[in-house]
């Protein structure tokens, strides 16, 4: 079955299947080539069986490799190939149905499942991430722009989008490691208190805030966001929404509704689909991000709906993750052995099939990045876009000449450099 499946489905790139006993087996004529080589012969029949969750499953217990090539070249050829979008109506209609069994994200699973992840090991994060460890979608305003750069644009895209004026208050509902809480901090003279599930998060966030001296300004809180009360200008949330869970996506904006006050405004930055609502990859679930739910753009408004925020712009990033995964999986790479020698083998190909998996997935996909603003009332937000692009706005005005290498010293904002 396997083997018909292979033929039947490669048509770009070229694959050469080694199993066991010496068994090869060719597909495709043209295109890049890859070899798929199977260590038990068993293998090869649990992934088609159910590839979505043996494919990565059968990765990490090491019972295949590659070569004449790269993970990413052959997770990249079965996507390109075997995409959600040609399969049989009836397993895409099974899948779109899948989402039903999602869970509810109470209170206590949803710590164990922040600890799941984000609680590791520190060390591992700042191995592969930008200097001052945002781990989200960064902002690749160039095609050239570093990670670091393109993290920093990040920042600043969202505190241009949240209008903020000195004195505010802002609320970052999943802080993370600080980062975003800080720079807003220090370069727009506001207020941050930023909520986070994860102990080691709020540990190296809290001593990043001591060392800077940004105690008056930045407050760091270890508590679900539904269990947080306070009135704030401005909420913002960065990577938290893909961990709310479906069935809590009314609750979550109720919360950020009851945090505004009349003039608020708020900025919800999410990996979302483009397509039909899909149940999460069962090899996700397990490993990576229990009780993650990546929500469509008709499920995120049918919850706002039923509020009183006004959606006031929303933002696809078509192509920026994909380029932030890319450069995760570049920098983890170069440290593996670093990380195998903290942790193991299987670890090593646990993340190593996380960040390349999740690339592809990005690539060749319906997945992408929504930034969805919201408001309490309108006139809060100009009528135009301009004001998210001062820059663009300034060079129209100028002799015609782009700049090439736009960064944050230009406008005298301050780099939150990561300190231990």
């Amino acid at each position: 079955m396997y083997l018909k499946l292979l033929r039947k489905g490669i048509v770009y790139g070229q694959m050469t299947l080694r199993l066991p006993a010496g068994e090869v087996h060719h597909f495709g004529d043209h295109g890049p080539h890859i070899t798929w080589i199977m260590h038990d012969k068993n293998t090869i029949r649990k992934i088609a069986r159910n590839w979505e969750f043996e494919l990565g499953e059968t990765y990490i217990a090491g019972e295949w490799d590659v070569e004449d090539g790269t993970l990413y070249d052959l997770i990249s050829l079965l996507r390109y190939n075997f995409q959600i979008l040609k399969l049989p109506l009836m397993f895409r209609q099974l899948a779109a149905l899948g989402k039903l069994s999602q869970g509810w994200n109470q209170l206590t699973a949803s710590r164990r499942n922040v600890a799941h992840h984000y609680d590791l090991d520190r060390e591992l994060f700042s191995l592969f991430l930008d200097r001052n460890q945002n781990y989200s979608c960064a902002y690749f305003k160039h095609d050239y722009a570093s990670l670091d750069q393109a993290q920093l644009d990040k920042c600043h895209h969202i505190a241009r989008k949240l209008l903020l004026e000195p004195g505010q208050a802002v609320l970052d509902i999943g802080c993370g490691w600080g980062s975003l809480a800080i720079f807003l901090a220090q370069n727009f003279d506001v207020s941050v208190t930023g909520l986070t599930l994860s102990k080691e998060q709020y540990e190296v966030a809290c001593k990043r805030v001591s060392d800077l001296q940004l105690g008056s300004k930045v407050n760091f809180e270890l508590v679900d966001y539904r269990e947080h009360n306070g009135i704030y200008d401005r909420v913002v949330s960065i990577g938290m929404f893909e961990h709310v869970g479906q069935k809590n996506f009314s609750t979550y904006f109720d919360k950020v509704e009851a945090c505004l006050n009349d003039q608020g405004l708020a900025l919800i930055h999410t990996i979302a689909r483009t397509g039909r609502p899909v149940k999460t990859n069962p090899w996700v679930e397990k490993y990576i991000f229990p009780g993650g739910y990546l929500p469509t753009l008709s499920e995120m408004s049918a919850a706002v709906e039923n509020t009183a925020l006004e959606m006031t712009d929303i933002e696809i990033l078509s192509g920026h993750y994909e380029k932030t995964l890319a450069a995760w999986r570049e920098k983890f790479l170069r440290h593996r052995d670093q990380i195998k020698a903290r942790k193991d083998e299987k670890f090593c190909r646990m993340w190593e099939y996380y960040l390349t998996s999740s690339e592809a997935a990005f690539r060749y996909t319906r997945l992408t990045v929504f930034q969805m603003q919201l408001s309490k009332q309108r006139g809060i937000v100009p009528m135009t876009r301009d004001y998210m692009y001062p820059q663009l706005a300034l060079e129209k005005q100028s002799s015609g000449k782009v700049a090439r290498n736009y960064t944050f010293e230009t406008d005298g904002l301050v780099e939150p450099a990561f300190q231990e």
